[in-house]
């Protein structure tokens, strides 16, 4: 009886798992490099899924490649931030309906312009490194006329700051880490949600 339980109560956690070892399986395959690309270009400027799940997951699969997915999660990520800054400085006006409230908030938005206010390039890093949504700060960059360069050199840096670290856990530890995330694997689900929520809220603080 308890394991039928289990078994009825947890549909949701299989999914999850599911979705996680396809993903990985993604590794073995020549068009998961190409998918890494694309979601951090889109993620860059209104996707909504981090690519680093996708990174991590080809990481697991594959450590001895993890520097050479870095480096295209690093480029896709950089070329969709320019992307978004040619949305928000020449379509703003025919996407601002469908950014706000779609993609975010119009008070998240604001605190970007006031951040923007003060250091465009430190606050554009902070968002590339961190759990902060990189997205609003490359659309509002455009709308709010912040230098492309400056956009591209912040970004560089953070951008590639953040997927190497991630690579570089991988390539030493890779069957290490592999064994933990399958062991934690729920837990760690749920840390990445909270990580999410996290990088929206930090916007409203971050000064």
């Amino acid at each position: 009886m308890p394991a039928d339980s289990a078994t009825a109560s947890s549909p949701r956690r299989h999914l999850i798992r599911r979705l996680y070892d396809w993903t990985v399986g993604w590794a073995d395959r020549p068009g998961g490099t190409w998918a890494l690309f694309v979601i951090a270009f889109a993620e860059s400027s209104f996707f909504p899924v981090p690519p680093d799940v996708l990174l991590i997951a080809l990481c697991v699969g594959a450590p001895r490649a993890s520097f050479r997915f870095a480096l295209v999660c690093a480029v896709g990520s950089v070329a969709g931030g320019a992307f978004g800054w040619v949305l928000g400085a020449s379509a703003w006006h025919l996407l601002k309906d469908v950014f706000i409230p779609y993609v975010f908030a119009q008070s998240t938005f604001d605190h970007v312009q006031a951040l923007y206010r003060g250091n465009a390039f430190l606050a554009i890093l902070t968002a590339a490194f961190t759990p902060i949504p990189y997205k609003v700060f490359t659309v509002a960059a455009g709308v709010l006329d912040v230098s492309l360069p400056i956009l591209l050199v912040a970004s560089a840096i953070g951008r590639s700051a953040r997927f190497f670290a991630v690579a570089t856990v991988f390539f030493f530890f890779g069957r290490q880490v592999r064994a933990l995330i399958e062991r934690y694997f729920d837990l760690l689900t749920w840390g990445f949600l909270a990580l999410g929520i996290a990088g929206f809220l930090a916007i409203r603080y971050f000064r």
